[in-house]
């Protein structure tokens, strides 16, 4: 059976929502919401702080709540990067002399989500941080 375009697609889609569904240690530096500003044509990530409890959940450190994993958390961000391009934010967050990045596979996570918004941004389509 020939390999198409349409097949590659469709292992790719496959391979990333598994994934997607993996155990993964949360960065007690913190988490970013990510999101497209296609009027300034950004791309910007807002930092917040957390700590990470003995069972693994990320907790705000003025509150002492479980920070949910989905749904509207009203919190203040810590500090917002932007930059023009994926490169560029990566720049902004990871070239610093504070970086609140303190776990590889999580800086690897947010290079991968840059791009990701990078191609929204250009084609634009909507981005949705996974």
């Amino acid at each position: 059976m020939p390999v198409t375009k349409s097949s590659n697609l469709k292992v790719i889609a496959e391979i990333d929502r598994q994934l997607s569904n993996r155990h993964i240690d949360l960065d007690p530096g913190g988490y970013f919401i990510i999101y497209v500003d296609t009027a300034a044509k950004t791309i910007c990530a807002k930092h917040f702080g957390n700590v990470i409890d003995d069972r693994g959940l990320a907790v705000d450190p003025k509150t002492g709540k479980v920070i949910p994993a989905k749904g509207k958390v009203d919190r203040q961000s810590e500090q917002l990067f932007s930059g023009r391009t994926a490169k560029e934010l990566c720049v902004a967050v990871f070239e610093q002399d504070t970086c609140p990045v303190t776990m590889f596979d999580h800086a690897a996570y947010l290079g991968r989500e840059f791009q990701r918004a990078e191609a929204c941004l250009v084609s634009s389509t909507e981005y949705i941080q996974d």
